[in-house]
């Protein structure tokens, strides 16, 4: 795992080669737009056919897989870099967006739809371009299963995890890849490296079980096979919807706050269809969208003032955000992935 890993890594945080960027390829037609995602394609897919249904314009869509999320298309964007075979990116967490803007792979495009928007959830470059833009965002939770723990026994933070009477009933996702990079990242930024070491040393000793991805978190913790773990709410609203015997908690409300994380859309730069990447952002940014996550089992967070939240899901103005710097966290990542290889094992 740690060979593989390290290749990994080789290819994210290292400078790419490629043949030289043929935009005008002739095989490209102009009524179509390519759109690499990490969010998950159940929640995805029905907003960009709903796309296609409304403009006529062609989405081809590439979907990253459950177990690389974010990173596995970071990594083809990098690949890519002198020859862009992708018009915008759609990840499901800020880091590897940010990344991929430090390794020069983003365009600036600031969308007239990104008014509204909190500034925290816009790229605030000091050169006045905006490489990013966040929207629809989620909650990394803590999730139990409510016939193994009772709600008033319910971890309320996530130290809590190291707690020795939960020994061998923990689940986290692999922290190198998707949400849970994002969240461990966010940790180091805000916590520190000794203090975030001590911690995961401790969920180390406690047993905890890494598994492929969220989704897997929820599941076993549903079935019963550890009594919690650490996910994103749309996976635990899956498990609310078909009456699974979960619930959840945000974690740290009286502490270091909740880790939320945005949904990111940027446009890439030497885009085959940067026209048609505009349009499907401003797509992507607008109200409709949001509206459509929130009512989706995706159940997210809109960050427009004015369109309804999802049900099963607090407000934004409800809970306290983890205050956090997405360009900290995303200059972190690199290391704290070695970090945690060592620490956790993998």
């Amino acid at each position: 795992m740690i060979i593989a890993c390290g290749l990994l890594l080789s290819i994210l945080f290292v400078g790419c080669g490629g043949q030289p960027n043929t935009a005008g390829n002739p095989t490209h037609t102009a009524n179509e737009v390519t759109v690499y995602v990490s969010t998950d394609r159940v929640f995805s897919e029905p907003i960009l056919k709903a796309y296609e249904q409304k403009t006529g314009v062609k989405v081809k869509a590439v979907y990253d897989t459950e177990e690389t999320k974010s990173t596995g298309l970071a990594n083809k964007l990098l690949a890519e870099k002198n020859n862009p075979q992708a018009d915008v990116f759609w990840s499901n967490e800020p880091v590897r967006t940010l990344v991929l803007k430090s390794r020069e792979v983003l365009a600036p495009y600031l969308s007239p739809n990104a008014e509204g928007i909190p500034a925290t959830f816009r790229d605030s470059a000091k050169d006045g371009e905006s490489y990013w833009t966040g929207f629809s965002a989620r909650i990394r939770v803590i999730v139990f299963n409510t016939k193994l723990v009772k709600p008033e026994e319910a971890p309320k933070s996530i130290y809590d995890l190291t707690d020795p009477k939960w020994k061998d009933q923990i689940a986290i996702a692999d922290p190198r890849f998707g949400s849970t990079s994002f969240h461990v990242a966010a940790l180091y930024a805000e916590l520190g490296d000794e203090k975030a070491d001590e911690f995961f040393r401790k969920l180390k000793a406690n047993g905890v079980k890494i598994v492929p991805g969220n989704s897997v978190v929820r599941d076993l913790v549903a079935k019963g096979e550890v009594k919690m773990g650490l996910t994103d709410t749309d996976d635990v609203n899956v498990a609310l919807e078909d009456k699974q015997p979960v619930a959840m908690v945000l974690p740290d409300r009286d502490g270091i706050g909740a880790a939320l994380m945005p949904n990111m859309v940027s446009l890439i730069a030497g885009a085959p269809h940067a026209e048609a990447g505009k349009k499907l952002i401003d797509y992507l940014l607008s109200a409709e969208v949001e509206r459509m996550l929130a009512q989706s089992e995706a159940v997210q967070i809109p960050l427009h003032a004015g369109v309804e939240g999802p049900k099963n899901i607090p407000p934004l103005n409800s809970f306290k955000p983890m205050s956090l710097d997405y360009g900290k966290a995303a200059a972190r990542i690199e290391d704290v992935v070695r970090r945690l290889q060592s620490i956790l094992g993998l």
